[in-house]
């Protein structure tokens, strides 16, 4: 019952907060046929200054912190971004009218993580004045990563082996009809059509490939120069004077052009299965619970703040709007865009914002320990 009122309590917060206020307010206008345009290159700037302050705020707080605190953390992230994958191919993948490859795609995204609602958690923790690690934004590549690696890999031997299966089988119709040999001086052999058949099949996928494509992504780009700077420079004057100040209003026009955007893409969910509905509303609590609990263990044993394992939940249970898509299209073309984006971005984004990151802050308060600083 404390958790439900907590929860209750926040979620109303979060209602007549800028940030989900803005986000609504984006559907709102976009249902009622609004021309609004914010133009992209804005966009474009606006991802790149809120990625920037949550870098730079990271790598400050790596150069003056204890580095052994943020290996497990780290870890955790690292395995979640995996595990968010695999739930979604043997979960989604199961379900009537979804094929595989494209079950895959949609963990990948969702295991991937979303710069704007994390920078949503971290201003949600920063209004109600609850504690965390300042380095915890830093989490974001160690889940990002391997979850757009893990999609792109496990996507590619499905798609391998399914080509061998099919070439198999293809090579045995061919033999039963008599128009292939088992000799192995014949020309036209079974062994010669099987390996004609199979040769792209065996191709093995390249990882670092897919790594490169990651880092080299604008969203990582930012977060990761800001990281680098943060660590190795002292930047704190332009910090103070100019990315923080920012911060909260250019989240907010990110948050209307991200409404305007949701609304936009849930006719794309129109054309592929509706369990992609079901899955986008349940997959941000399911991959949050796993990150919050795996947070626990870091908070018990190596002393990992609530409010740090609010924030790996809040990632966790995010997908990815920026680096993600582009990523997923190169590495698996054969995937439908309109599943896995269409998912995440009418539904899976605007459930991570309103909905979970009161839900685990609620959580987290009736774990007790987390509460405002005084």
């Amino acid at each position: 019952m404390d958790f439900l009122s907590l929860f209750l309590t926040d979620f109303v917060k979060q209602l007549q907060s800028p940030t989900l206020a803005f986000l609504i307010g984006g559907m709102i206008i976009a249902a009622l046929g609004s021309e609004l345009v914010i133009p992209e290159a804005i966009c474009t700037i606006i991802v790149f200054m809120l990625l920037m302050k949550i870098g730079l705020t990271g790598g400050i707080a790596i150069r003056n912190s204890n580095l052994t605190e943020m290996v497990l953390p780290m870890i955790f992230a690292v395995m979640v971004g995996i595990i968010v994958v695999f739930i979604a191919r043997y979960t989604l993948a199961k379900l009537p009218k979804v094929k595989v490859v494209d079950a895959i795609a949609t963990g990948g995204l969702f295991g991937a993580v979303s710069g704007s609602t994390m920078a949503a958690g971290l201003t949600v923790l920063e209004e109600q004045k609850i504690p965390y690690e300042a380095w915890a934004g830093a989490l974001y590549p160690f889940m990002d990563i391997p979850a757009l690696v893990t999609a792109i890999v496990v996507a590619n031997i499905y798609l391998n082996n399914k080509k061998r299966k099919e070439a198999a089988y293809s090579t045995e119709q061919a033999v039963a009809a008599g128009e292939y040999s088992d000799k192995k001086d014949y020309p036209g052999s079974r062994q010669e059509y099987l390996s004609q058949q199979q040769g792209d099949a065996d191709n093995r996928v390249k990882i670092w490939p897919i790594i490169e494509e990651s880092l080299r992504g604008p969203a990582l780009s930012a977060m990761l120069l800001g990281l680098a700077l943060g660590i190795f420079t002292q930047p704190e004057s332009v910090y103070k004077s100019f990315y923080d100040p920012l911060f909260r209003g250019l989240l907010s026009i990110l948050m209307l052009v991200m409404g305007m955007e949701a609304w936009s893409r849930i006719g794309e969910l129109r054309k592929v299965a509706q369990w992609y509905v079901v899955y986008s509303v349940i997959a941000p609590f399911l991959h949050g619970l796993v990150a919050f609990g795996l947070g626990l263990i870091a908070h018990y044993t190596m002393n990992f703040s609530l409010g740090g394992v609010v924030i790996l939940a809040v990632i966790a249970s995010s997908s990815s709007d920026i680096s993600g898509p582009p990523t997923l299209r190169a590495g698996i073309p054969s995937a439908n865009p309109s599943a896995y984006i269409g998912a995440s971005t009418a539904v899976g984004t605007p459930i991570a914002i309103g909905v979970c990151i009161p839900f685990f802050i609620g959580l987290a308060q009736a774990i007790g320990g987390l509460s405002p600083i005084p």
